[in-house]
C-alpha cells in the first residue's frame, strides 16, 4: 500500500512538472505574439529580431516537454484519464510550438515591411487581431490548468471573431492594392501576416478542444462556425 502511494505521489509530481513547463511555454508564446504585433506596428526591428531569436527557446521547451511526457508514459504506464492528461501535453506543446512559428514569421515579414512606405491604419488593425488571439490563448491555458470545459468552449467560439477580422483585413488590402499598384508588395506582406494570426487562432482553438477532451473525454461534436469569407471574396471591376 505504501509503495502504491509512493507511485501515485511520484506520478503527480511528474504531471505537475510538465504542466509547469506547459505554462512556461505558453507564457513565452503569449509574449511572442504580443511582441511580434508591437514590432510590426511600431516598426521596431530590434524587437522583431528578439522574437525571431526567442523562437528557439520555445522549440527547445517543446522538445523537453515531449521527452518528459514520453518518460512518464514509459515509467508510470498511466491508464484512462491519467493517460489522457499526458497525451494532452503532447498536443498542447505541438500547438504552442506552431503558434510560436507564426509569431516568428510575422516578425520576419515585419522587418521587410519596415523598409516600405507604411499604409495608414493597417498596422494597428493587425495588432488588434493579434491581441484577440493572445487573450484567447491566455484563457485556453487557464482553462487547461483549471480543467474548465466551459471556458475552453468560450475560447473555441471566439475564434469566429478572429476569422471575421481576417476577412475584413483581406478586403481592405484588396482595396488598397486596386487603388494604387504601389501598395501591392506591402499589402501582400501584410496579408500573409494577417493569415499567420488567423492560423494562430486556429491552433488556440485546437488547444481549447483538447481541454474539452481532457475534461469530458469527448471532443466537441458540432462544426465550429467559420468567419473566414476570403475564399468567396469577389473583386468588382471598375
Amino acid at each position: 500500500m505504501e509503495n502504491q502511494e509512493h507511485i501515485v505521489s511520484s506520478f503527480d509530481r511528474d504531471l505537475e512538472s510538465v504542466q509547469a513547463m506547459i505554462m512556461k511555454m505558453g507564457g513565452l508564446v503569449e509574449e511572442s505574439i504580443a511582441n511580434s504585433a508591437i514590432a510590426q506596428e511600431k516598426r521596431d526591428e530590434e524587437l522583431a529580431m528578439s522574437v525571431r531569436k526567442g523562437d528557439k527557446v520555445i522549440d527547445e521547451l517543446e522538445e523537453q516537454l515531449n521527452q518528459a511526457a514520453a518518460l512518464i508514459i514509459a515509467l508510470r504506464q498511466p491508464q484512462a484519464s491519467d493517460l489522457r492528461t499526458v497525451l494532452t501535453v503532447f498536443r498542447l506543446s505541438a500547438a504552442l510550438e506552431r503558434i510560436g512559428d507564426y509569431a516568428k514569421n510575422i516578425a520576419k515579414r515585419s522587418i521587410v515591411v519596415m523598409k516600405m512606405q507604411p499604409i495608414n491604419g493597417t498596422s494597428s488593425a493587425l495588432r488588434r487581431m493579434a491581441q484577440q488571439v493572445e487573450l484567447m490563448l491566455k484563457d485556453a491555458l487557464d482553462a487547461y490548468i483549471q480543467r474548465d470545459a466551459d471556458l475552453a468552449a468560450d475560447v473555441r467560439e471566439r475564434d469566429l471573431e478572429v476569422d471575421q477580422m481576417y476577412s475584413a483585413l483581406f478586403r481592405e488590402y484588396l482595396t488598397f492594392m486596386m487603388e494604387d499598384p504601389r501598395n501591392i508588395s506591402t499589402c501582400m506582406h501584410l496579408h500573409f501576416m494577417a493569415k499567420n494570426i488567423e492560423r494562430m487562432g486556429d491552433h488556440v482553438t485546437n488547444i481549447a478542444e483538447q481541454v474539452i477532451y481532457l475534461v469530458t473525454g469527448e471532443y466537441p461534436d458540432d462544426d465550429r462556425e467559420k468567419g473566414d469569407t476570403t475564399p468567396h471574396t469577389m473583386i468588382e471591376e471598375g
